[in-house]
Parts: structure tokens; sequence; C-alpha cells
């Protein structure tokens, strides 16, 4: 063996170590397993004085990055400072007993370290149910500059309470079946957050989720296992679907048909023409949802809350309810 052969196998070989060593820096977990699902109890006051008449809202909040989520830019700390002063300003005279996050951070580097949940259970919310999905020391994405890949992210669906929460199950939907390995290393985990909430003595069922949104066949196959879920508890307690279900009703064979023509389900701010929910400064897309049981829940009142302005690239929906 010639001694350039040896070398230039010494330097494959160190490649190939560095490579691996950053594959398995890079997607592994910063946080430990038994914080991927946790019930928190912020010890603030309950702002609520309903008794009959309960809210509820949806918000892919987009980690309070407006219309620069997922775009190659620049995102000063002001940008997220603005944001959550906006939502914050939103939120607080509506008093809306429970907010379901989707994209929301819990100390991310993009997002200048801020638990943003914990920022807006300052309105009014004693209970949180946290789960993470997305816990990765580096991200390649978006694609350029490479500079934007580096720094922790900690995020994933939050649901905040002004009623105690006394359960949480922290479901993982299927992943692309045919997307590469390191595609899957470092992306986030879809999931079905499934929150038990007491109100006032009842069990509301809460399923707050956040779909694929690039492959529709996986959308399909997590579409029906929401269904499945739902159907789970719809014949037994009041059940709320909420979240971003990445598909419009309109779109060609749209994932979400089978929830929508659903006999048993009621659609929030959906009488037609229904409002579009994405993105926000140009809303032609209706991919975010609130979803209940007619036979437990009857709906008072829903819109979008047009008024959140930009403050993430999707817009909320809130509903007003009562219990059967």
């Amino acid at each position: 063996m010639t001694r350039f052969l040896k070398i230039t196998l010494k330097i494959l070989l160190v490649l190939f170590i560095v490579f691996v060593g950053f594959f398995f820096w890079g997607s592994s977990s910063v946080h430990p397993l038994k914080e991927k699902s946790i019930i928190i109890n912020t010890e603030t006051k309950n702002s609520s004085a309903n008794d009959s008449i309960f809210s509820i809202a949806t918000y892919n909040i987009g980690y309070l990055s407006g219309m620069t989520n997922n775009l190659p830019v620049a995102k000063p700390k002001s940008l997220f400072d603005n944001n959550l002063l906006k939502v914050k300003s939103v939120l607080a005279p509506l008093n809306i007993d429970i907010l379901a996050f989707q994209e929301i951070d819990f100390e991310s580097a993009r997002s200048y370290d801020v638990n943003q949940q914990l920022e807006i259970a300052k309105l009014g919310y004693p209970f949180i149910g946290q789960t993470v999905n997305w816990d990765k020391r580096y991200v390649a994405f978006p694609y350029w500059p490479l500079s934007m890949h580096f720094g922790r992210i900690y995020s994933g669906q939050s649901v905040l309470s002004q009623y105690p929460i006394t359960s949480q199950e922290r479901i993982i939907l299927d992943a692309v079946a045919d997307a590469p390995f390191y595609r899957t290393a470092f992306y986030l985990d879809r999931l079905a957050q499934v929150d038990k909430i007491n109100i006032n003595g009842k069990t509301v069922v809460v399923i707050n989720v956040h779909l694929e949104a690039f492959d529709k066949p996986t959308r399909d196959i997590q579409t029906k296992k929401m269904l499945a879920i739902y159907n789970r508890y719809k014949d037994s307690y009041p059940t709320l679907l909420v979240g971003d279900f990445n598909s419009d009703i309109k779109f060609t064979d749209a994932s979400i048909a089978p929830i929508i023509n659903s006999p048993d389900i009621g659609i929030a701010a959906y009488k037609i023409p229904y409002p579009n929910t994405f993105n926000s400064i140009n809303p032609s897309k209706r991919i975010d949802y609130i979803l209940y049981n007619k036979n437990f829940i009857e709906e008072i009142n829903s819109r979008v809350l047009t008024e959140m302005g930009d403050a993430s690239d999707h817009l909320p929906l809130m509903m007003t309810f009562k219990l059967k």
C-alpha cells in the first residue's frame, strides 16, 4: 500500500468518525425522555369566573416568528418580544378557558430562550400540559445559510387551562415512510396530545394535533389515526379535536374530509363561506380547526381571531360552548 493511499484512507476514516459523531450529537435530545410529556402547575391565579359557558382556542403560534417562519432571514429578539406582546394583548380581554398551541417554544435558541407558554400562562392559566415534539441540537432548515442550522430547538404542543388537567397522553403519529434516515433523525415528531380537563366536575377531553405538512399519504394516515383517537372518547366525554391539520377541504382528495364529513362532528367557524387561517397576511387556506362531538357540546359562537395579525403565519380560532 502506497503512502498516498494510507494517508487518504486515514483522512477518510477521520471524516467518517467526525460525520458519525456530528450525526449523533446533532440528532440527540437535550432533555430526558420523562420531560417530553409533563403537566405543569404554574401557581398562577385562575382568572376565570365562568360557570356555564366556556371557551377554547387553537393557535399554531409559529414560535412567534410571524411571517418569517421557515424563511432564511434574520430574526431579531425584538420580533419575538413584539409578537409576544401582541398575542397577550389580544388574548387578555378574551379570557379564554383553554388554549391549545402548536409550534410553541420551550426555551429554544431560535426564539432567544424564552419559554413562550409560561409567558402566556401569566395571563391567568394555572395548568399547562406540555408535549415536546422537537428536541434537537441541530436542524438543517431553512437550508441556507448553514449558520442557521445550529442552535438548540426545544418545541412542541401545549395546552393552557384555567381548569385542572388531570391526565395527559403523548401519542407519536406515523412518520413519512419513505423519508431518508437522516431526515427522520432531525425532523420533528408529529403528535396527538390528549388532555383530560376537569371543568366544574365534568371531564372534558382536548385532543391537540399538528399533522404532517409536506407528505399527503402520511397526512392521510395521521388523519385516520386522529379520527380513531377521537372515536375512543366521543361517546363518553365532551371531546374537542383541535389544531393544525394542514389540510383544507378544498384540496384535491383532502385528508381532512373523513373528519369533516362525520355526521356527529361539529366544526367551529365553518359557515359557508368559511374563514381561512393561513397565511395570516393573506388567508387563502383553512388548515386549522376546532372540532367537537355535538352530543355533548353545544357551540355558542366561534370565529377566527383576525385581530392577532401576523404574530404567527397562522391565525387562531376561538369557540364558546356549553356542556350538555
